[in-house]
């Protein structure tokens, strides 16, 4: 099969990282047609090596090595072809939209190649009707919410028919259902148009068993290439980190220690990729109905905490005769709890947020923090020490040069300002620019600019954005202190994997309200599509077990029926 990309010794640094490469001699080729997903933590070089395969995003510093495109030199395409031959989609929707209409972003892309109007009205309209664009072909694109924006975005791309589309992190933003739906549309690109594509992802459940490959990143190094089947094995052989970023069906399989190469069903031939491979195997390990379906649950007699956060019939609209946004909202948050919220893009999930930390202000309702209406609080008192709001972007967090500043902007003392840096492991970027590091590293830094205000409700919008699987952990332990402190965590989020292993409430939000309130557990195995991976492949054997480790635990528990 001919080569689309070959790239020979790729090394490159940037300028601030005192001679430490963010990649270190890359060799490798990707085939016409192919699908490949780029893996890797925070920090991997896993953007960096693909802004190098599209010269006009290439960051400034010091490279060598040689990257070919279709057998020529990549820098010596010409500037048609490389906005015609390769896409790519970036990592935040709000980067890369230019115009102030959607039907305008579908036709700039082809206006910049000089398409003919009969042309690109054509290729408009069959776009728009492709990725059902249709309803909102006239608005304003700051009417979008993120998921909208992002589909924007791949269809403009794909209005100009190029042979290799890129995408980094691209559903970051976007809802688990509007995520996979994403998804599915680069897979049938690929499949029905023969498109090249090349993917980076954290969140692998949607991507990486439908990959004809995998390549790893640690350090700048790609450290594995092949099948995913093979990689996922590569990586549990070695203990690599990553493994816990593979999706739930390997990391179920790997979990249960049935790793012994036989020709049985537990051959690591055999693991899973795909929910339905992972319900297939359960099904043959228990032919019979498990002796023990559910995990037990622990009831407390604790009294009921007091509230940190209450909202009574909050109703909020952004114009006098627009929509309401929030339509009588009503929530309690225990103290000391972690409170998550799901539900889809465009519900009012981020507009809540703004509600309780007064950005935006309800006409109708009441909002109490700590049994004190925010009304009552003076500006220095709410924002110091009360709450504080990590927001969706976390850019527009950053006004400084360096991390160091960032974090001197917020307080003097450096004591604190240490212990923060270390709590978010941020303490070796301190000379680096904000913009200059990867989406999870500056979603860290913000997190440590809002810690540093000492706040006693927390709100989070999107945390786990950008975050790969290893600091999610380290993120959970840092909400596990702060909650151990007093501090209350109201968490929107998308992620439903962390909620369900992390949260001790969860609510639905949906046109405008908390619809719901539930143990994660009760949440999430009560529903059918907005639930995680594990409770899918488990919940015809299993009941309620809504994460990678509740299926384990019960596998070995009912490990003496298997056959």
């Amino acid at each position: 099969m001919v080569e689309h990309f070959k790239i020979q010794n790729l090394s490159f640094a940037y300028p601030t990282a005192n001679g430490k490469k963010a990649l270190s001699d890359v060799s490798l080729s990707i085939r016409k047609g192919e699908y490949v997903v780029l893996c890797g933590r925070s920090g991997s070089g896993k953007t960096t090596l693909l802004r190098h395969l599209k010269p006009e995003l290439t960051p400034h510093g010091k490279r060598s090595g040689k990257i070919y495109f279709d057998g020529i030199l990549l820098e010596t395409l010409s500037a048609h072809d490389q906005a015609a031959k390769i896409g790519y989609v970036l990592q935040d929707p709000d980067d890369q939209i230019v115009t102030d209409k959607v039907w305008h972003e579908l036709a700039f892309g082809l206006e910049s190649l000089g398409c003919a109007p009969q042309t690109m009205r054509a290729r408009v309209a069959e776009m728009a009707c492709y990725f059902g664009i249709q309803d909102w072909f006239h608005r304003n694109v700051t009417d979008l919410s993120g998921g909208q924006k992002q589909l924007l975005n791949l269809a403009s791309i794909m209005a100009m028919q190029p042979e290799v589309l890129i995408l980094d992190e691209p559903t970051g933003q976007l809802d688990p259902i509007a995520a996979a739906d994403f998804l599915n549309t680069v897979r049938k690109i690929n499949l029905e148009l023969g498109t090249t594509v090349i993917i980076s992802e954290h969140r692998l459940e949607d991507v990486f068993p439908y990959a004809d490959r995998a390549l790893v990143m640690d350090g700048g190094h790609v450290i594995a290439d092949g099948s995913p089947r093979s990689v996922g094995k590569l990586l549990y052989e070695q203990n690599h980190p990553m493994r816990s970023a593979m999706p739930t069906p390997v990391r179920v399989f790997y979990g249960t220690c049935k790793t012994e190469n036989t020709e049985g069903m537990n051959s690591t031939d055999n693991c899973p990729l795909t929910v339905r491979e992972g319900r297939n195997w359960l099904s043959a390990a228990f032919p019979a109905p498990p002796t023990i379906r559910e995990l037990p649950t622990v009831d407390t007699d604790e009294a009921p905490a007091q509230t940190a956060l209450s909202l009574k019939e909050v109703w909020f609209r952004y114009e006098k005769n627009a929509p309401d946004v929030l339509r009588g909202v009503n929530a309690l948050v225990p103290t000391g709890s972690l409170f998550a919220v799901v539900g889809g893009n465009g519900a009012g999930k981020s507009t809540a947020l703004k509600a309780v930390c007064g950005i935006c202000k309800p006409y109708r309702g009441k909002i109490k923090l700590f049994g004190k209406a925010i009304s009552q609080y003076k500006s220095a008192e709410l924002f110091h020490g009360c709450v504080a709001m990590l927001p969706q972007d976390p850019k527009s967090l950053f006004v400084k040069k360096t991390v160091a500043e960032e974090l001197s902007e917020m307080t003097g003392d450096k004591e604190l300002q240490a212990q923060i840096a270390a709590l978010c492991r941020i303490t070796e970027l301190s000379d680096s620019h904000p913009y200059d590091l990867s989406g999870g590293e500056q979603q860290r830094v913000a997190l440590a600019k809002v810690l540093l205000t000492e706040p006693r409700l927390l709100l989070l919008d999107e945390p786990t954005k950008g975050m790969d699987s290893s600091f999610k952990e380290s993120f959970a332990d840092i909400l596990t202190q702060l909650k151990a402190r007093g501090v209350t965590v109201v968490m929107v989020s998308h992620d439903v994997e962390f909620c369900a292993l992390h949260a001790d409430l969860v609510g639905m939000f949906f046109d405008g309200q908390i619809l719901t309130v539930d143990t994660p557990k009760r949440f999430f195995g009560s529903n059918c599509f907005y639930t995680t991976a594990a409770n899918r492949m488990s919940r015809h054997l299993f009941q309620n077990a809504v994460t990678t480790e509740d299926v384990i635990e019960l596998y070995k528990l009912n490990e003496g029926v298997i056959r």
